[in-house]
């Protein structure tokens, strides 16, 4: 995609047209509730406007200038993915840890009742409630705070959710994350340590039960200050 195609709303729909049937449904986002979606909310619209050319790349996209480390937009496969995982439904009160511009809170939001969503960097967050009320989105709460201090207390207040996404890489997703979750809610997070992560889908089952399951293999930049087990062993 050229920088031209920002400014021609013909270059724009192939561009995004591309992106769906290239990238996306190849990595078997087939949901059609979710496809469409992806033509309705405009992922350019929350893209840093230096790099709106590249919104339907298949990279990670910066979201300051300079960039820094983990500050970005995941590709537009990964949050596919991730969504359709989550199997929203219209009454389901949606945590996001990890706000970004806003652009994978803009899609839940779409498919579910609320969305609550913690982004730790100020500046970021103040762009994505631009992202979001420009978008005419009313449905998501940013809060700044670091989700992870106190036991996940920010997180907590609402609790429990039907879902809870991780927009960002963890070694480990802690217990007490889990146990935010609402009988019968989902928890989708990418986990792990580079070369390999694992997206990781958790159910929970019953009150002290859940089920995990590992569909698909990515990489994605780590979450802020999450608990790292320890690497000493006898």
């Amino acid at each position: 995609m050229t920088a031209s195609a920002t400014s021609n709303p013909l270059g724009i729909d192939q561009a995004r047209f591309n992106m769906i049937e290239q990238q996306i449904r190849p990595w078997e986002v087939l949901d059609a509730q979710v496809l469409d979606l992806l033509t309705r909310v405009h992922r350019e619209d929350f893209a840093p406007a230096s790099h709106r050319a590249l919104a339907f790349a298949d990279m990670e996209l910066p979201l300051t200038h300079p960039a820094v480390e983990g500050k970005v937009m995941l590709p537009p496969r990964v949050e596919a993915r991730m969504l359709q995982d989550l199997r929203l439904q219209p009454t389901d009160k949606v945590l996001e840890i990890g706000t970004g511009s806003g652009h994978m809170a803009a899609l839940m939001a779409s498919l579910s009742q609320r969305v609550i969503t913690i982004e730790i960097d100020d500046a970021l967050a103040r762009i994505a409630r631009d992202n979001l009320q420009k978008a005419g989105i009313g449905n998501v709460d940013v809060r700044v705070a670091d989700a992870t201090a106190q036991q996940f207390a920010a997180c907590a207040t609402e609790a429990p959710y039907n879902a809870i996404v991780l927009s960002g890489s963890v070694t480990e997703v802690p217990p007490a994350l889990l146990n935010l979750l609402a009988p019968g809610g989902r928890l989708v997070a990418i986990v792990g340590d580079e070369p390999m992560m694992r997206a990781t889908v958790v159910t929970r089952t019953a009150e002290a039960a859940f089920q995990t399951t590992q569909p698909w293999d990515t990489v994605a930049p780590r979450l802020l200050n999450f608990p790292e087990p320890s690497r000493f062993h006898f």
